[in-house]
């Protein structure tokens, strides 16, 4: 099992750089027809700024760009602004690239950033909080000249580029703004991207055209469509047979099969975590009962029954068996190594006596009962994952039944709180953005919390997570995230299980395929075969 080491990025030519900051250029024996790619990635609306989920962030990014670039060691690049710099610590300015143009012939400039954030902060109300908590704090926003944007926000914002490696740039109408449910009807999506928006069939495929004026070269395929292939096993059959040429998500049970018949695979560890969380704030919740089947008062409210349980988590199972190596052991929200991590949070292995003697002294002697939901087809080994953890728990007489369900379906129960603990998984670019996302208090007019589910509350952790943001990036923040973390982690409101790698198939047509930690899935990743 593959406890706690290190996170290596991998170091890339200036080239496989370049299609990460837009669409490698391509030359006339690379050029090619349609590339099609069979995507796990089932996208769930065309308005860029209302979801913050990682299927709209991957195929979206076709068609719209950001200001600023997170590269494959999570290092910022130039987007769409060319350099930033604070005038002060409430003060940024942005200097934009010239010369860019939306599809529809339109010149990108300032007005255009302006637009987008407010659009965000003031006018969009999406149920997950979408993208809001990243602009929450800006006060105001302005533009003195067309390639000039200048910030000001309300108090200190040190990681304010960050936050726009995450926010597409839309481009200001003649009047008003844009409803999410103008561009789901059929508002043309308008872009500066390497790729025009031809079709939209929501579950089924999106399909592209190439963006020949983009300003970061001629993208490489004339064509891109992408198909929603949410079992695993199809999107695996789907390559094998030649249907598609890029396949992404391949189970790790797949790899050797898919190599023997000819398939090439690629593969990077994920810059995010698979964990459970626990609802801690309801009295009671669905599928929580004794062993008769009564309903019984929230255990998880309890931070011993949460420590016992991830006590009795055995996640070498699950990094040996179900990922058959991909992966790596969990303690934290990103792999040991990467900014912001600490080193004194390594991955146990499990202790049923011990989780036993906790169960008992929270008053549980016997066990309990329980529901555990996660998604199907979502993540890697997920619906096997629910399985593994399901029998680990048994073991100390907490009898979990799985309930696996196609995403869309549990990300919509998760959110009414049809659930009492479940499987999940969350990206971000920075560890502070997870820990903001995900542990800190839900609170709308901060921003915090969208995916803390489970309503956790935690004083002391919010407070120490607000003044490692207060610090300028560098090893003091790092370091001030690492003790906010093992705050944190030390009450258990997640069980961290593990970081998935990326695994990506692709065939005959496709000369290499680029990995990011993200998780990314583009045409921009794919490259050609030479002939």
């Amino acid at each position: 099992m593959k406890l706690g080491s290190p996170f290596r990025p991998r170091l890339l030519s200036a080239l496989l750089i370049s299609i990460f900051l837009g669409s490698a250029p391509a030359t006339p024996a690379q050029e090619r027809g349609e590339l099609r790619i069979a995507t796990s990635y089932k996208l769930m609306t065309l308005d860029p700024q209302y979801a913050n989920l990682n299927e709209n962030t991957s195929l979206l990014s076709h068609i719209y760009e950001r200001l600023v670039y997170q590269d494959e060691n999570l290092e910022l690049k130039p987007g769409l602004a060319t350099s930033w710099r604070p005038l002060s610590d409430t003060q940024w300015a942005f200097k934009l690239r010239d010369k860019v143009r939306f599809h529809d012939g339109s010149a990108f400039d300032a007005d255009d950033v302006v637009y987008t954030i407010e659009r965000i902060r003031d006018f969009l109300k999406p149920p997950s909080g979408g993208f809001r908590s990243y602009v929450s704090g800006i006060k105001s926003v302005s533009a003195p000249d067309p390639l000039t944007v200048l910030i000001e926000t309300d108090a200190a914002v040190p990681n304010l580029p960050l936050f726009f490696s995450s926010i597409f740039v839309m481009n200001r109408p003649s009047e008003g703004y844009e409803t999410t449910e103008d561009l789901n009807a059929g508002h043309p999506p308008n872009g500066t991207g390497p790729y025009r928006f031809e079709s939209w069939s929501s579950g089924e495929s999106l399909r592209l055209a190439r963006n020949d004026d983009y300003w970061g070269g001629k993208p490489a395929w004339s064509k891109v469509t992408f198909r929603v292939i949410e079992n695993p096993a199809a999107r695996v059959a789907a390559l094998s047979t030649g249907e598609v040429d890029v396949a992404d998500a391949i189970p790790a049970r797949d790899v050797a099969s898919l190599k023997e018949r000819g398939a090439r695979v690629a593969s990077v560890g994920a810059a995010r975590v698979n964990f459970v969380q626990f609802d801690v704030a309801r009295d009671t919740l669905p599928g929580v009962t004794d062993k008769s089947g009564e309903p019984i008062a929230n255990p998880f409210k309890n931070p011993l029954v949460r420590r016992a349980l991830t006590l009795a988590t055995d996640r070498g199972i699950l990094v040996d068996k179900i990922l058959a190596g991909y992966g790596t052991a969990a303690a934290q929200v990103f792999p040991n190594g990467l900014p912001g991590t600490s080193a004194k949070l390594l991955p146990e292995a499990p202790n049923y006596d011990e989780a036993k003697r906790l169960l008992a002294k929270a008053g549980f002697p016997d066990g309990f009962n329980l529901v555990l939901a996660g998604p199907a087809g979502r993540y890697p080994g997920d619906a096997e994952s629910l399985q593994a953890v399901a029998q680990s728990w048994a073991r100390i007489g907490v009898n979990a039944q799985p309930a696996a369900a196609p995403f869309s379906v549990f990300n919509t129960k998760r959110a009414a709180g049809d659930y009492g603990v479940w499987y999940g998984g969350t990206s971000g670019e920075a560890v502070d953005i997870i820990l903001h996302t995900l542990l800190a208090s839900p609170d709308p007019e901060r921003g915090t919390g969208a995916l803390n589910f489970g309503r956790y509350r935690n004083e002391a952790f919010d407070a120490m997570l607000a003044r490692a943001e207060s610090i300028a990036v560098g090893p003091e923040r790092n370091a001030a995230l690492a003790q906010a973390t093992e705050l944190v982690m030390a009450d258990q409101p997640i069980i961290p299980l593990y970081h998935f790698h990326h695994i990506v198939g692709y065939g005959s047509r496709i000369g290499s395929y680029v990995l990011h930690p993200r998780g990314w899935t583009t045409a921009m990743q794919t490259l050609p075969a030479m002939e």
